[in-house]
């Protein structure tokens, strides 16, 4: 099940669990995890993206070392909140994502990226070391927004 619909998500997961989410980009994907009990998005690691069937035994592996029950996937929209070309890549991704077995959020991240790099520049890293963080901790900032909208729906 794929939706962007929050309740329609939590209703897949019923009892909670861990949650996995996803900065997807062309080159890599960041990853970002959360507690059973949705209280805190963690960054995770960053995947360096090869050929599709390798990025997904990659995020198949981790889901289960980590017992994960959802996913959460960043949808780059535009400012106006329209579909992008890098939405439409999104939307496909999620659906080959769909042999993991997990239902799929697909939630709004047009200001990820933007309020990362900031809290970033913000903590003065260098820019070698941003690029190494920006993904996932794009990817935890999208997920946090996923379970504080769980949590207060």
């Amino acid at each position: 099940m794929i939706t962007s619909k929050i309740a329609e998500f939590r209703d897949q997961l019923p009892e909670g669990g861990r949650l996995m989410g996803l900065d997807v980009g062309t080159k890599t994907i960041g990853v970002a995890l959360c507690d059973a009990g949705w209280s805190i998005a963690t960054a995770a690691e960053l995947i360096r993206r090869t050929k599709f069937q390798v990025d997904l035994e990659k995020l198949r592996q981790f889901a289960v070392r980590q017992s994960v029950r959802g996913l959460v996937i960043g949808l780059p929209l535009n400012l106006d909140g329209t579909d992008s070309p890098r939405t439409q890549s999104t939307r496909a991704f999620a659906r080959n994502t769909q042999p993991l077995g997990l239902p799929i959020l697909l939630w709004d991240e047009r200001w990820s990226t933007q309020a990362v790099t900031r809290a970033l520049l913000d903590a003065d890293t260098s820019r070698a070391r941003r690029a190494e963080l920006v993904d996932k901790m794009a990817a935890a900032y999208i997920l946090q927004g996923a379970i504080d909208g769980l949590m207060m729906g």
